[in-house]
């Protein structure tokens, strides 16, 4: 089960930063497309690594390939992106695939019976997605590389567009309703609207005319575990499953090799595979992609992201990540209640975010209640003239109480290392949440100050949650969009939301690393305004 098991993550890193001006800066430009500072991957022979890995280096062969004296650099670097988020087709490998008319018709809802006399078609209905149909990846003309957020390819921030494929259904399908089986998994940990997006997975099949639909239990591991049997779905199953949360199939981590998979997706006869997961997921889907390319069997693979941390490159946002910020406000609210009523009291709240700090962002944010926030992307002390300790101390002594919420992943270097993975191949981190209270304690303990100090990980709560309405709608959109680019020939998607529009991404485009909050962004510069932190360097 090694093959899907170790998920490239121990060698991701963000951005790289340069100093101007005593803060901290985006280094932009071309290093926006180089990963610097990678280790080797975890698993070098394991296929998934591999696809990570290779996404990695492309990136990094594609910006220092541009040469800025060039005067065509422009339409050098358009046409370079242009064949990086070009998406894969069935009929890359296999030419002579059939083409015919959609049956997906919402002028014709019912579908004839078994399609006896052809396909319902209509002329007239309009509500279909031409294949040169782009949205723009990016939206802000930076005048400056200075400018707060600022993402330029070059010193003069030249404006370069950036299109990808927009998503929905087409006027032409390439897999007859009635030979498709098509299978859906959910891999990874829990998150708020996997049952919506099963759910609408399988309703948009039914409106194709897709009668044979399956879910596969606990993930990659349903392919090889004997144990575990398909699960029969349809409109009349899953018509009430988005009201609860956690997942109708079940979730787990790691799997079989990936050519074992493919050989179960052939004794199967599944030729549709939805894949529900977040980066090392994506990289498994990625992986049975090529392989079936390389055997020539015409399988549509597609992705639909499912991190709670919200860290997908490109995406606007993630499902699930809208209803934990949500959730997460009840936890800071109970975390300043308990400081607001006690005597010296201190609130600690963790939240998640591995690599990413946007639900402890963004929560702080939308919580007004909370005076210190700590994420991943930016370093702090705890001890020191500057350090957090010493703000606690200001904040206890001026207003008598004080909410800090940190990520999960914040504070990683006061902590000793291990080398403990989970099933995914991820670093089990220490808890910094128990090592700040601790150290809270301590400090205040040493300057003869009574606190009174209340620990709050709402982790589990929050991820087993339903979804809002506005991760719904998401789920919705999604769910309906991975059936529309399968039925439409694309392998080795995944579907998103770019600038409040839907697209399609090549798999290897998303998963080159994870997304992180850029600390000379306006949101997070939104974030310290409210909170009112200074600078813990």
């Amino acid at each position: 089960m090694d093959a899907l098991s170790q998920a490239i993550t121990s060698g991701i890193s963000s951005v790289p930063y340069k100093k101007n001006n005593s803060s901290l800066v985006p280094c932009h430009g071309l290093s926006s497309l180089i990963l610097r500072n990678t280790r080797s991957p975890a698993n070098p022979s394991s296929r998934i690594s591999s696809a990570r890995a290779s996404a990695i280096q492309h990136s990094k062969t594609s910006a220092s390939s541009i040469d800025l004296s060039d005067p065509d650099w422009k339409l050098k670097y358009e046409k370079d992106f242009e064949q990086r988020f070009n998406i894969p087709h069935i009929t890359d490998v296999l030419p002579d695939a059939e083409a015919i008319r959609s049956t997906f018709c919402l002028k014709m809802r019912s579908p004839t019976e078994d399609f006896v006399g052809g396909y319902p078609s209509d002329e007239e209905w309009h509500g279909y997605i031409n294949n040169n149909d782009r949205v723009l990846l990016k939206v802000i003309r930076y005048s400056s590389p200075t400018s707060a957020g600022a993402e330029c390819i070059d010193p003069d921030c030249s404006w370069i567009e950036q299109w990808i494929h927009r998503a929905g259904p087409r006027e032409k399908i390439y897999f007859r309703p009635e030979e498709v089986k098509a299978a859906i998994i959910t891999c990874g940990g829990l998150c708020p609207g996997l049952n919506d997006v099963i759910r609408h997975i399988v309703i948009t099949l039914e409106i194709y005319g897709v009668k044979n639909i399956v879910g596969i239990p606990f993930g990659y591991r349903g392919f090889s575990d004997k144990d575990l049997t398909e699960m029969p779905l349809s409109r009349k199953v899953v018509q009430n499953i988005h009201l609860s949360g956690g997942s109708l199939l079940g979730v787990s981590r790691g799997g079989p090799s990936v050519s074992e998979i493919v050989d179960s997706m052939e004794e199967r006869g599944i030729n549709m595979l939805f894949v529900l997961g977040g980066n090392g997921t994506h990289a498994g889907a990625d992986a049975i992609h090529n392989e079936c390319r390389k055997r020539k069997i015409k399988v549509a693979v597609v992705g639909v992201p499912k991190t709670i941390d919200n860290d997908i490159l490109h995406m606007d946002k993630t499902f699930g990540f809208d209803t934990a910020v949500e959730e997460a406000q009840r936890a800071i609210n109970s975390a300043y209640i308990e400081a607001h009523s006690a005597y010296h009291g201190i609130g600690v709240v963790k939240l998640m975010g591995r690599n990413s700090g946007f639900i402890a962002m963004q929560a702080s944010l939308a919580s007004g209640q909370v005076d210190i926030c700590l994420i991943p992307e930016v370093p702090f002390n705890l001890h020191g003239p500057n350090g957090v300790l010493k703000h606690l101390k200001y904040l206890i002594e001026t207003k008598g109480s004080a909410v800090i919420c940190v990520a999960e992943g914040a504070g990683q270097n006061f902590l000793e290392k291990t080398n403990a993975k989970d099933a995914s191949g991820n670093t089990v981190l220490g808890d910094f949440g128990v090592y700040i209270q601790q150290e809270t304690k301590k400090y205040f303990k040493e300057i003869s100050t009574p606190i009174d100090v209340k620990y709050i990980d709402p982790t589990y709560m929050i991820r087993a949650v339903r979804a809002n309405a506005s991760d719904g709608i998401l789920c919705t959109v999604l769910g309906q969009n991975a059936v529309h680019g399968a039925f439409a020939g694309y392998s080795g998607i995944t579907v998103g939301i770019i600038n409040t529009h839907y697209a399609y991404l090549p798999i290897p485009e998303v998963i080159a690393y994870p997304k992180s909050v850029d600390p000379n962004s306006r949101m997070w510069h939104r974030c310290l305004t409210s909170t009112g932190q200074p600078d813990f360097i």
